[in-house]
């Protein structure tokens, strides 16, 4: 077949090389003629089947659509067969979608070879094909790539050559169109971006506004010197919400803004640690049931929270940046008045010691007023020993400010065991140890009181005696109060502190059998005998301060007559032997 339409081109056939066109149309195929007379078409002639194609063509906007149609029609106007067709898409040269599985890509490289021209391809097991550039107005859009199985008419010719410009035409349209598509969804695209980037300068601006506002109004806070107060306040000013501060213990500093609560119970200890560990890991405002929450947290030591009363959960971005810079602020002042007061404590307490230790009055008197103390009133000094608390600065501080709120002015030290205060003024009976009890929620502490000092130079001595009343009352059935040396009695004369050679020897010559006997029958004759004294001799109360039954209560009386070989009816006997119990619970090795 091949063959034949070479011999046709060159017995000067008008058919081109293969017997395809070159995208030229020829006459229009009604000048046709069959012999001496003019073809008309009829209804099934090829013209109205490329008319047919014409308008589907022109009416779809789809590149591969537009391919297929053509592709599907070649038959219709000639002799033709479509091997494979080629859109134009980013640039390259694609096969169609219409392309099946055994598409044999042989002439793919000679058609992307021939740049836009047409060209002769061998298509394997057909005649030889051409492809035909499907140029329009807007290029090259692709290639069909036809064979004929008969030397083709030049009306054919022409048709398929209407076809193929048909095709690129839709394809140009169907291109630009495309490409308006695309035009109009990225100025739409563009044009949102647009508005995002406009919303989020206008936001940013807002944001920047916010924050320098915050800025602005906290430092100005900050450098007015009001403190604590002066920060919650511009707090509340500038969200509107009312403000508070805890301690680290959780309770309540200050409140401002409305709503204060009359009375703020203490927090359960175990839970608030809690609290507190869970904002510091989350490392902002966190909130917790009505309340927007923020650590303050210096150099990562807890010293307090800086909440916002929210029920409503209205806080934003603006509440909840004002609440960590004010927190930051506050970290800061905080931090401040921490430093200030241990420097004023560590010297407070190096003037403690001095006066403890004896020190001369004019230094004494100057530097104590320095502090705001007055050593020209009558002093008194205070011993505090708790036994679930360490001797540290922490518990100084929480004595130092028990005292004060109990309006005793004070100087406080601490020393091994026990925390020392110089007060102005004899402290209430019970008022220091109900507070600290209060404040460390244990009652396992001890609080020995002096007698009253006139004089600096004579506060060595009152300290003396302070813990000599701290010892008698650790020593004592009720280990855990508050014990003045006034209050000693007795004890005053027969304290710890003094020579014990003289004591212990009263002691061994009254109770000393009872003492071994206790020792090797791990009995308790001897406190019975001081709780017997204790109790006025009274049976009925003895016996139940010692649990015990009264008819045991006598036998041990019994046995305590035998054994130490003292009468208890005898006037001198029972004198000696009470004076000789209260003095072995005050001596190393008694109850303690």
């Amino acid at each position: 077949m091949a063959g034949r339409w070479a011999r046709n081109t060159s017995r000067g056939h008008p058919a081109q090389e293969g017997g395809l066109p070159r995208g030229r149309p020829g006459p229009h195929p009604t000048t046709l003629r069959r012999g001496s007379r003019a073809h008309r078409p009829s209804p099934a002639d090829p013209p109205h089947e490329l008319l047919a194609v014409s308008r589907a063509l022109s009416d779809s906007r789809n590149e591969g659509e537009i391919l297929r149609l053509a592709m599907d029609h070649v038959s219709a106007v000639g002799p033709y067969r479509a091997e494979a067709g080629y859109l134009r898409v980013h640039g390259r040269l694609v096969p169609g979608p219409q392309a099946g599985p055994d598409h044999a890509p042989a002439f793919d490289r000679t058609v992307r070879e021939l740049a836009g021209r047409d060209g002769p391809v061998d298509v394997p097991g057909r005649s030889r094909g051409r492809a035909l550039a499907l140029h329009g107005p807007g290029g090259l859009q692709g290639y069909l790539v036809v064979t004929s199985r008969s030397r083709p008419t030049r009306a054919q010719h022409f048709l398929l050559a209407m076809l193929v410009h048909l095709t690129a035409a839709a394809l140009s349209v169907a291109v630009a169109h495309r490409r308006r598509q695309e035009d109009a969804l990225e100025l739409h695209r563009l044009r949102q971006e647009r508005a995002t980037l406009q919303q989020r300068l206008i936001s940013l601006a807002v944001e920047a506004r916010c924050q320098r506002a915050v800025h602005e109004t906290l430092a100005e806070a900050a450098a007015s010197g009001g403190g604590e107060e002066a920060v919650t306040g511009a707090l509340h000013e500038l969200t509107g919400f009312p403000v508070l501060v805890e301690d680290r213990f959780g309770r309540l500093r200050s409140w401002t803004g409305p709503g204060r609560p009359d009375s703020s119970p203490d927090p359960d200890p175990a839970r608030h640690e809690e609290m507190l560990q869970r904002v510091a890991r989350r490392g902002g405002p966190m909130r917790v049931k009505d309340r927007l929450i923020c650590v303050i947290r210096p150099r990562g030591e807890v010293l307090g929270v800086l909440a916002l009363v929210d029920p409503r959960d209205e806080a934003d971005e603006y509440t909840v940046f004002a609440l960590e810079h004010a927190a930051t602020s506050l970290a800061l002042e905080l931090s401040h008045l921490r430093h200030l007061a241990e420097v004023e404590l560590r010297l407070r307490r190096e003037l403690v010691d001095d006066l403890l230790a004896g020190t001369d009055e004019t230094s004494a008197y100057a530097r104590s007023e320095a502090f705001g103390h007055d050593l020209h009133r009558i002093q008194y000094v205070v011993v505090v020993q708790w036994r679930s608390q360490v001797s540290d600065d922490a518990f100084a501080r929480t004595v130092g400010r028990a005292a004060s709120a109990l309006g005793m002015p004070s100087l406080v030290t601490q020393h091994s065991d026990h925390v020392v205060l110089v007060t102005e003024g004899r402290p209430h009976d019970h008022a220091l140890y109900d507070a600290l009890a209060r404040e460390t929620g244990t009652t396992d502490g001890t609080i020995g009181v002096s007698a009253r000092c006139d004089t600096p130079d004579g506060i060595p001595g009152r300290y003396q005696e302070a813990l000599r009343a701290l010892d008698v009352r650790r020593r004592s059935r009720s280990r855990y109060g508050t014990t003045f040396f006034d209050d000693l009695g007795l004890y005053r004369i027969l304290g710890p502190r003094n020579d014990y050679q003289e004591l212990e020897g009263f002691v061994r010559e009254w109770l000393g059998e009872l003492v071994d006997y206790d020792g090797r029958h791990r009995a308790a004759l001897v406190e019975t005998l001081s709780r017997y004294f204790d109790c006025g001799g009274n049976y009925a109360e003895t016996a139940e301060s010692l649990a015990i039954h009264r008819s045991t209560l006598r036998y041990r009386l019994q046995r305590i007559r035998e054994i130490s070989g003292h009468d208890l009816a005898n006037v001198e006997d029972r004198l000696n032997l009470q004076v000789a119990t209260r003095v072995w619970k005050i001596m190393p090795g008694g109850p303690g």
